[in-house]
This record gives C-alpha cells, structure tokens and sequence, in this order.
C-alpha cells in the first residue's frame, strides 16, 4: 500500500481522497485533536480473553504506547458507527462481532472523544490490516496498567474499567405497557405485543441516554428483556430484534416479571422493570429493581 509521508504526529493515509474529518483540530493553546468532526474508539470486551488493544506504530500520534483501535470520524458519521468502522480497518473486527453497551464521550468544545464500550458476542481473533498497528491483543482488564498506555486512554482508563462491571436490563411487563395505549390490542394482543417487540428492537438498536437509566455517561444498550402472557405469547414467534429478550410467562406474568428482576439484580446487573401496577412495581423494588411506569417506556419509544 503506498502512503502519504505523515507530518509529525499524524497518522499516516493511503494516498487517495481523505474524508473531510482526517484532518487536526487546534486549540487556541496550541493542542492538536485528530479529527475534524471528533474521534471514536473501539473498547471491545471478551469475557475470557479481556480487552482489545493496539500497540500504535512510532510514527503516529504518541507512538509506542497502547490504545484502544480508532480514529477521526467521518463526516455525518455517528460516533457508533465510526468506531465500529475504525476497529474494522485498523484491528479486522468482523461486523456483528461486538454488541455495543455504553458511548462514554469526552467533550473538549472544540473537540470530541468518543468511546465505545461493546461487549463480544461472536469472538474473534484481531488482525493487522493497516499499517497504524504495531501488534494487537487481548489484555486482561487487571493487566491492562502494566502497559505504557497512551496518555488519554490511561485517562478514561480509570473511569471506564469501573462501569465494565455495569449491566443495565430492562424487564418489560408486556401486557402493562400494551393496555396503557388505547389501539385496539384487545383485539390482537399477539399483534399488539409484536409491535410493542418491534418497538423495543428499535429502541434496543438506538440505546437510552444515561441520566434516563439513571447511570452515568453519554448513552447505554440494556438488554431488554420482554414478558408475554396469555394469548400474547404468540409473538414470541417472531423474528426478535438484537438486544431483545422474549420469555413466556408459565403462568401469572407478575410472577415471572419479579423472577426475572430477583435473576438478573443477583447477577450484579442493574435492573429496571417497566409496569404501572402497583402491587408489582413493590415486589420489583424488593427483588433489587428500581421500576418506570409504562409512559416512562411509551415516551422512549415514541422519541426519535
């Protein structure tokens, strides 16, 4: 591959058309920022394995030292997006290998720093395919400050690795939030849970702002895990979207709506159940869970 001569301190660029965004930013003090719609990185998670690093070649930007894959995002790019992209081409991610988890986004005013948290889903092992990368590995996450870090991952470092252990899933009592919208469920309550299904996988898909979920950071990716009972139960047939779970309630869905909470807040995750009944919401909060009323989910579902 032939490249561009990098002037000190930049990434060095296949010769061709540059996007708009591989370009610095400068501050009035005279800090330089890659990128200039801001920059995005890759945290990706294995639970056996630990998280994924690069060794950055000696001519870039603090060479030597370990990072996270990334790099400037393209114009009209979202944050999500180009990490994903700059993980692919610097470190061979295979698309639907990660699931994302959280967007942490460092905010500079002139200058953003984007990283996302994303949990492996289908493991895989990195490859070098481009020439920014000295080595790639999997690090254990008690390992990972033995190495020279590069100085703004060492950083968010200290930040990001306490919230590794957060989880956050969203139990929905399906039939709750189905009844709170008068359009005709009662007629097709599987049709009516479909669609509430098709709803979450989108909403899934997007992920909730932080201060919603009552956790810190820019944005999270909960599991959402769906409660049909009764004739709804026939939805679960349906294709169900990434980041969406269905159970089918044996019998009396309160039941299985406070067993999935007690399951999952004794698992370490932070559970929120999504009911207006009252009786529920107090079992929910006993199990370990903080509980939403219907129009909480109603309202993320119709934001856009």
């Amino acid at each position: 591959m032939t490249l561009e001569q990098p002037a000190a301190g930049e990434p060095r660029r296949p010769l061709g058309p540059r996007d708009p965004g591989d370009a610095w930013v400068v501050a009035p003090t005279g800090e330089r920022y890659w990128g200039a719609f801001g920059a995005a990185g890759l945290l990706a998670l294995d639970p056996g394995r630990g998280v994924l690093l690069q060794h950055r070649v000696s001519w870039s930007h603090f060479g030597g030292t370990w990072a996270l894959p990334g790099g400037a995002r393209h114009q009209g790019e979202s944050a999500v997006d180009g990490a994903m992209r700059e993980a692919a081409e610097e470190a061979g991610v295979p698309a639907g290998a990660v699931r994302p988890r959280l967007v942490s986004v460092l905010d500079l005013d002139i200058w953003t720093y984007t990283t996302v948290v994303a949990d492996v889903t289908n493991p895989f092992d990195p490859v070098i395919s481009d020439p920014e990368s000295v080595e790639l590995a999997w690090v254990p996450v008690a390992d990972v400050t033995d190495l020279p870090l590069h100085p703004g991952f060492a950083s968010s470092w200290v930040r990001l690795r306490e919230l590794l252990t957060v989880r956050p899933v969203i139990v929905v009592d399906a039939a709750n939030v189905v009844g709170s919208v008068p359009d005709g469920w009662w007629r097709d309550r599987a049709g009516a849970a479909a669609r509430l299904i098709d709803g979450l996988g989108a909403l899934a898909a997007r992920g909730i702002a932080g201060d919603v979920l009552r956790l810190p950071e820019s944005r999270w990716y909960p599991e959402i895990v769906v409660v049909l009972e009764g004739q709804a139960g026939a939805a679960a047939s349906v294709d169900v979207p990434d980041g969406v779970r269905i159970v089918v309630a044996p019998a009396a869905d309160d039941d299985e709506i406070v067993a999935q909470a007690a399951a999952h807040a004794e698992g370490g995750h932070a559970v929120t159940v999504v009911t207006s009944d009252r009786e529920l919401s107090a079992r929910s909060v006993s199990a370990g869970a903080s509980v939403h009323g219907a129009g909480w989910l109603r309202d993320l579902l119709d934001a856009r």
